[in-house]
């Protein structure tokens, strides 16, 4: 599955969910799928260069959001897993 694949089942999970799909957590997304972060503040250091408005807080609600959907497991370094949950 592409990464643009992968971008597209999590946004639609994530809307299916309630949640509001903003620039800034299309940003973060982007930054977790093309990168392997091991911390939220590496994936900030990196959002912040595309979008200098996203604060920290933006960033640990979204890895929140993503490990809630199944999406993100901690142990794992925060690489996307949607084989589990997306499919």
């Amino acid at each position: 599955m592409s990464i643009q694949d992968k971008k597209v089942c999590i946004l639609q999970e994530l809307k299916q969910k309630g949640c509001r799909i903003t620039s800034q957590r299309e940003v973060l997304l982007d930054v977790i799928l093309r990168d392997e972060c091991c911390s939220c503040k590496e994936i900030y250091y990196q959002a912040v260069r595309e979008d200098p408005d996203i604060g920290m807080a933006t960033v640990y609600r979204m890895v929140k959001t993503l490990e809630e959907a199944g999406f993100i497991h901690r142990k794992n370094m925060y690489r996307i897993d949607i084989g589990e949950a997306g499919a």
